[in-house]
């Protein structure tokens, strides 16, 4: 039996995202086939900075993630753990991508290009973060199943989600 993927598991923005960069592609699979790759969690989100000592100012003192020894690559960077999560940063070169948010999208918001780090409350956060006169892009707020998030952007403009689970 074969199941098209296209429009039934995945969703529409990843569908639209396979159709843009892979034309004409119908991803399909086999229920009898030997191998099936499933994803386990993301290892690490990857961000191109401008300023490390900025973004490390960011991360680790502000977020209280952990900076780790980094390979030796040709090019500038580090890399910073919270958990299972790993932040490797790229410093802006002639080979990389632009450093910050997206060129193309002039709102920075909520509803746009963001990743999330879990917090135990992330009203205390969002509380901390006014307390230090960091400014939110979104202010704490509940989510209809309950979890909460709040919204800022690191030093390159990347907005950077922190969240809660819902209590109970």
């Amino acid at each position: 039996m074969r199941e098209s993927w296209r429009g039934t598991c995945y969703t529409p923005v990843l569908s639209k995202w396979i159709q843009r960069f892979f034309p004409g592609i119908v991803l399909e699979m086999s229920a009898d086939s030997e191998f099936q790759i499933r994803v386990r969690y993301i290892d690490h989100v990857t961000l191109v900075v401008r300023d490390v000592e900025a973004s490390r100012q960011f991360y680790v003192g502000l977020l209280g993630m952990t900076e780790v020894p980094r390979p030796a690559f040709s090019f500038g960077g580090a890399w910073f753990q919270a958990g299972a999560t790993l932040i490797h940063l790229i410093v802006e070169h002639d080979r990389s991508g632009p450093a910050g948010y997206p060129v193309e999208v002039l709102v920075k918001s909520s509803r746009n290009h963001h990743f999330a780090f879990e917090v135990d409350d992330a009203y205390a956060a969002a509380g901390a973060l006014k307390a230090r006169g960091i400014p939110l892009i979104d202010d704490a707020k509940l989510r209809p199943d309950g979890a909460v998030q709040v919204f800022l952007a690191d030093p390159d403009h990347h907005v950077v989600e922190l969240c809660s689970s819902p209590r109970g």
